[in-house]
């Protein structure tokens, strides 16, 4: 069996128990746009094509997809190290179905996270100047954050299930204090920041508003912030090949 609707909603209500899969998919993102966007005086000044509210709610919401990608499919990946091979062969449901099973879970909670923070930013005023910025920003978050999956199943592969999603979305959260994701950067530190994964993915999804340019004034070419998003893709696809050959040298 390729896809078990039965397994989609196990899967699916199993998360929604899961307090620390609430707390930081669905809460730390919607949270932190309150107090750095919807709550701050400075959320109507002009940002681009809309307000700061609009922007920092795009940022925010590219934040929790990112996690919500690599926390539950590094779940999926220390999973299949503990015995759910052996387990999953007494069920119709094939390895592939499994995996599709923990993706489309990991995809569902991503869209929760963009539509929480979304929210937000509507009943806070967060503006753009037509529906197409709200509409292209958010396809690039769920578009581009995929591949935020293969960092978590990467980060599964090398770490027990205990520590593995809480570490993918840590590690996520330091890189975005350094990726411009939570404040703007100047100087060196935005040099740094460049070369950090969620930096482009994070420019890309504001691009719609900003069209590249910084709080700063400086800009950033479209090239630049496609070629971050490519390059940690391929980082990523590394990360996950390499824990598999550890996982299977541990077998």
């Amino acid at each position: 069996m390729l896809l078990s609707p039965t397994m989609l909603r196990i899967e699916g209500a199993r998360q929604l128990r899961n307090p620390y899969t609430l707390a930081f998919t669905l809460a730390m993102p919607v949270i932190l746009y309150v107090i750095f966007g919807g709550t701050a005086a400075y959320g109507d000044q002009t940002a681009g094509n809309g307000n700061v509210r609009f922007y920092v709610m795009v940022s925010m919401a590219a934040y929790g997809t990112a996690v919500a990608m690599s926390s539950l499919t590094s779940l999926a990946a220390a999973e299949s190290k503990q015995g759910w091979g052996r387990q999953l062969a007494m069920t119709p449901l094939s390895t592939v179905g499994y995996a599709a099973t923990k993706v489309i879970t990991a995809l569902s909670f991503a869209i929760l996270a963009l539509v929480a923070v979304f929210t937000a930013g509507i009943f806070t005023g967060a503006k753009a100047e037509s529906a197409w910025h709200w509409l292209a920003s958010a396809g690039i978050i769920l578009g581009v954050g995929l591949i935020y999956g293969l960092y978590g199943l990467g980060v599964g592969l090398f770490f027990n299930a205990d520590s593995a999603a809480a570490l993918a979305s840590i590690s996520l959260t330091f890189f975005a204090f350094f990726g411009t994701v939570f404040m703007p950067l100047d100087g060196v530190m935005l040099d740094i920041a460049r070369f950090t994964p969620l930096y482009g993915f994070v420019a890309l999804s504001r691009w719609p508003l900003s069209e590249g340019v910084l709080s700063t004034g400086q800009t950033d070419p479209l090239w630049v912030l496609l070629l971050n998003v490519v390059v940690w893709t391929l980082l990523f696809g590394a990360l996950v090949a390499a824990g598999a050959r550890r996982s299977r040298r541990r077998q």
